[in-house]
């Protein structure tokens, strides 16, 4: 089993939230187990409703959390690579400074050979970019801080 496999079966299993898993095939086993968090979000009572945005369900955009009023973190909706351009040698597809809107892609993360484009939910500001090209990202974590409108 090549490591690439491997990669594939730890994320497998982080997808279907799989507790504990054991794989074993021509004499090489692979056992893996990962820990349940408890995640806890508080939200500031000076937030409007109108401030905090939630993705769809269908997983191909990122969901936005809000950080601040006029700041928010833009994770990733699922385990994968993060591209920040749609191919080698293009230009990225947002960068600092940058102005976004609803639906607006913003890199693609390879999850499983599937390159899934990630979008905005949200108009506003890139502020940061939080992961460096061709990086593993996990699920939930910050790819963008974007400051709305």
């Amino acid at each position: 089993m090549d490591i690439k496999k491997i990669e594939e079966f730890i994320q497998l299993a982080k997808k279907n939230e799989v507790t504990k898993l054991t794989y074993e095939n021509d004499g090489m086993r692979v056992s893996v187990s990962f820990e349940q968090k408890v995640i806890s979000e508080s939200i500031s009572s000076s937030a409007s409703r109108d401030q905090i945005h939630s993705a769809p369900t269908h997983g191909k955009t990122a969901e936005p959390k809000l950080l601040r009023p006029d700041l928010i973190e833009i994770k990733c909706p699922f385990v994968g690579t993060f591209y920040r351009t749609p191919s080698p040698g293009s230009d990225p597809y947002v960068k600092v400074g940058d102005t976004i809107r609803p639906g607006q892609v913003l890199c693609i993360v390879e999850a499983m050979k599937i390159m899934n484009e990630i979008e905005s939910e949200v108009s506003g500001t890139i502020e940061e970019i939080c992961i460096e090209n061709e990086t593993y990202v996990e699920f939930g974590q910050v790819l963008y801080r974007v400051k709305v409108k």
